[in-house]
């Protein structure tokens, strides 16, 4: 820190944040201010997870564009300092909703923070990656074929049992990839909770937790924030079931407007086959945490919790496949 940051001094005292299931997170409290670490996690790690450089690079290419991250200070690749690759940025200070419902909140102010979400990823998929150094930041060709085969081979490699729906999902999943019409910077898990909001206006101050960032089909980010109006309410981000009318919260077709509207898109598609494919992500993204609890290295002391929730996933997925006309495969299979 002494050496590359700017202006800090120690002395430093560090604690990690509870939230986060995968790289693990702290808080630096130091006499010239308040930062932020976070580092790739302990123990044997699957390939290409945890790409903490990935992340640095993103947010130092997106910060002077006055996309709303926060600012990078330090990228460490020396293992012999942590353990592990790790970057320092500056602290965000603000509002996190971690319920969908947003209770605290009244029916205008919900309605805003809404938009204000739409309207930062609409603004996030506008930038022109080239633009900003990052046209080489993802791979050519179709990204959910490469996205699918890429979640296939993680929840492979971290499989801990046999799942029906699982193993559906991966024999449908690549015969149905939809055509890409554009590319755009994708977040990865772009949702309500990994967004900071200002303490007094529905304003986004940061979006953080880009470890899944790519370059990629924009309709990934969407299909994967409107998935909560899909996902049963629990007090986290799903809102399925609410009164969203009565909460000022809209509806999904109105937020899929929204969206449309902010990016200039004529036509947003059926997303069935997108919510199918991004619970199936979600469920190998689970899957992972579950072995890393058997391996002894999760994160998070809600893992556990996260972990049971692999099996419901894979249903709900396979749901959706047969929704969007999986159903024939299944017969087959059968």
């Amino acid at each position: 820190m002494n050496r590359h940051v700017a202006q800090y001094r120690g002395p430093a005292a560090l604690a990690k944040f509870a939230a986060g299931q995968s790289n693990p997170t702290y808080r630096i409290d130091a006499a010239s201010g308040i930062y932020v670490m976070r580092r790739k996690p302990f123990g044997a790690l699957l390939p290409s997870a945890h790409a903490v450089d990935r992340e640095f690079r993103l947010l130092k290419a997106l910060h002077p564009t006055g996309f709303p991250v926060p600012k990078p200070l330090a990228l460490c690749t020396d293992s012999n300092i942590l353990g592990a690759d790790f970057y320092v940025m500056e602290m965000i200070v603000g509002r996190s909703f971690w319920d969908g419902a947003l209770p605290n909140l009244n029916t205008v102010q919900r309605r805003s923070i809404y938009a204000a979400m739409l309207d930062v990823l609409a603004q996030l998929h506008s930038i022109d990656p080239a633009a900003v150094g990052l046209g080489d930041f993802g791979r050519p060709g179709n990204y959910f074929e490469r996205q699918v085969r890429r979640w296939t081979q993680q929840y492979r490699a971290s499989e801990t049992e046999h799942i029906e729906d699982a193993e559906n999902l991966i024999a449908w999943l690549p015969q149905t990839v939809p055509a890409q019409e554009r590319i755009s910077i994708v977040h990865g898990d772009y949702r309500i909770d990994n967004l900071i909001f200002a303490p007094d206006q529905p304003s986004v101050l940061a979006v953080l937790d880009w470890e899944l960032s790519t370059l990629g089909d924009p309709l990934a980010d969407l299909s994967y924030l409107l998935m909560n109006w899909e996902v049963p309410h629990d007090g986290t981000a799903g809102i399925a079931g609410l009164d969203l009318d009565a909460l000022g919260i809209p509806t999904l077709e109105q937020a899929v407007s929204h969206y449309a509207a902010a990016t200039n898109r004529r036509v947003v598609p059926d997303l069935s086959w997108y919510f199918a494919y991004n619970l199936f992500r979600l469920m190998a993204i689970v899957q992972g945490i579950r072995k890393r609890i058997v391996d002894g290295n999760a994160s998070n002391t809600q893992a556990a919790i996260m972990a049971q929730r692999v099996r419901p996933l894979a249903a709900q997925a396979w749901s959706c496949a047969v929704r969007a006309g999986a159903a024939d495969l299944a017969k087959r299979r059968s």
